[in-house]
């Protein structure tokens, strides 16, 4: 007689979740195991974000992974092996799958099932549990992607999952008395999309499993997007992906620390508008370009961040409203257009750098095709992580929330690239063009970036361009168009009103304002000695 396997789900935000799962299965009640049937509560649910302190989140990590000599933290420990056989077998089915343009389950599951790719069991409720579940994760994939088993995804996901259930599976549910047995899994921070389907098998099979990630991700949202299957516990702050502690933490908060916490938890969160300097330093900065007059240049641009229009903080973005605009022509009250540009060239934080010729930026030679497919992540476009971490970043010495930040912007930028395609230029080759021109910044600009707190006040970029001989080039457009997606101010004056920028730019992406008369012999005048002073008192 076939013993029925009827794990009980519990929920993570009404009943102590992390408690139970270092209990044995026998212990947490309701536990019954008889010729019929097996029942015990199961402990399975995504922890997002982190505790107000992180000494206590890093803590509370390490206690729970040493509270029971059955819990593991699989996420570095997967064994990624297969055998030249196994996987040659299911690549031939992944073969007839794109011939056939996408088997249905059922029919994939007969292939899987006829080449002996699924773990057999002795014990029948084991042995149709492993499969049943499988059609059922197999069945999860297809309804969340729209090109079903075409989806360029699949074909790793399922070496993927034959693999880890021959490595895991099978002695953690075929091998051993499962549930009393098996091992209870803590899955700590990213999980690519095999991993997550795996994760997602797991539960189905009936194992513990938690998952963990202090940037508050919820890496199981696409397999079970309503919680129908498991539950969200929300902690109440969030902070980097820092290493799993493989150390008890020593240093405690005391009380007067975290009820400190508490507080600023309250009074400085995305949306309070009290916000601490460098609060968000850990965040992407990405812009919101707005479409403004010409009068409202100098109007917003003395707006901190947080006062312009469409500001907004949502984990892990800070939305900066930027301005982008081209001055064309000049008035034809020569003091008081002077007086405007040195306006804006002068701020309080020394934000704003001038440049008073053309060109500006260098044009990067080298092939970095290696270094630009190194650090592509599984959605195609650069990971920022792995831009970093690689030896050819140029920018380690920056704050690590900055490095960040620069490369999230320079992936932006070459997957949705906003400068005109050359007619020879295919789009890999423009990619890799722009990719290049971000790998050299110059100093003063990243010394700008530096000094730049997201919700504060916005560094500027002011170019004058009023020398007919001098020309604009590419290089410079592509360095303007990489500071406008980090979320800098650019004006750029040309009182000649020729074209300079528009030769590489679309007009959509920036203001255009046109002033009374046309210069072309406008030499660049800095601030009098008089104006500087006066501004640094006032």
């Amino acid at each position: 007689m076939s013993k029925l396997i009827d794990p009980h789900m519990i929920n993570l935000n009404e009943e102590d979740g992390t408690s139970l799962f270092s209990k044995d299965v026998s212990l947490r009640g309701d536990f019954i195991q008889n010729e019929q049937q097996t029942t015990y509560k199961q402990v399975a649910g995504r922890y997002v974000g982190t505790h107000l302190d992180a000494d206590e989140y890093a803590d509370f990590l390490y206690e729970l992974a040493h509270s029971s000599p059955s819990i593991l933290v699989l996420h570095d420990k997967l064994d990624k092996s297969i055998s030249n056989d196994r996987l040659k077998e299911v690549q031939t089915i992944l073969k007839i799958n794109q011939e056939e343009r996408g088997l249905s389950v059922n029919r994939l599951f007969a292939f899987l099932e006829g080449k002996k790719l699924i773990v057999k069991s002795e014990n029948p409720a084991i042995h149709r549990r492993v499969r049943e579940k499988f059609i059922e994760t197999l069945t999860c994939f297809k309804e969340q992607h729209a090109e079903g088993f075409m989806d360029g995804h699949f074909q790793r996901v399922l070496i993927d999952l034959i693999k880890w259930q021959w490595n895991h599976v099978k002695p953690w549910m075929v091998d051993k008395a499962f549930p009393e047995h098996a091992p209870r899994i803590m899955w700590y921070g990213d999980a690519n999309k095999s991993e997550q389907y795996f994760l997602h098998y797991l539960i189905l099979l009936g194992f513990d499993v938690l998952t963990f990630h202090p940037e508050g991700k919820d890496h199981l949202k696409e397999v079970d997007k309503n919680q129908h299957l498991t539950t969200v516990y929300t902690f109440p702050s969030t902070s980097s992906l820092v290493p799993f502690p493989t150390d008890k933490p020593v240093r405690k908060g005391t009380v007067a620390f975290r009820a400190s916490q508490e507080i600023e938890q309250v009074l400085h969160s995305e949306e309070s508008m009290l916000y601490k300097p460098w609060q968000f330093r850990s965040y992407f900065p990405t812009s919101v370009t707005l479409k403004t007059t010409y009068d409202e240049i100098f109007l917003l641009m003395r707006e901190r961040a947080f006062i312009r229009p469409n500001f907004q903080v949502s984990k892990p973005y800070v939305h900066v409203p930027v301005l982008f605009s081209k001055v064309l022509g000049i008035s034809k009250n020569r003091k008081e257009y002077w007086s405007k540009v040195h306006e804006l060239m002068q701020t309080e934080d020394e934000l704003a750098l001038t440049i008073d010729s053309v060109p500006f930026a260098k044009k990067i030679e080298g092939n970095n095709h290696f270094h630009y497919q190194g650090a592509l992540g599984s959605d195609g476009t650069l990971s920022p992580d792995r831009m970093i971490e690689s030896n050819w970043w140029r920018y380690k010495e920056l704050p690590i929330g900055l490095q960040k930040g620069l490369a999230a912007a320079i992936s932006r930028y070459c997957a949705h690239s906003k400068l005109l395609r050359l007619d020879h230029e295919d789009a890999y080759q423009h990619q890799m063009y722009l990719f290049n021109q971000s790998l050299k910044l110059p100093n003063n600009v990243l010394r700008m970036l530096q000094k730049f707190d997201y919700t504060q006040h916005v560094p500027r970029l002011i170019i004058y361009h009023g020398n007919e001989r001098e020309a604009f080039t590419r290089e410079d457009a592509a360095l303007l168009l990489l500071l406008n997606e980090f979320g800098v101010d650019i004006v750029l004056f040309n009182p000649t009103g020729q074209l300079d920028i528009e030769a590489f730019v679309e007009e959509k992406y920036f203001d255009m304002h046109w002033l009374e008369d046309i210069s072309f012999n406008e030499e660049f005048k800095e601030p009098s000695l008089i104006q500087k002073w006066l501004k640094r008192i006032f």
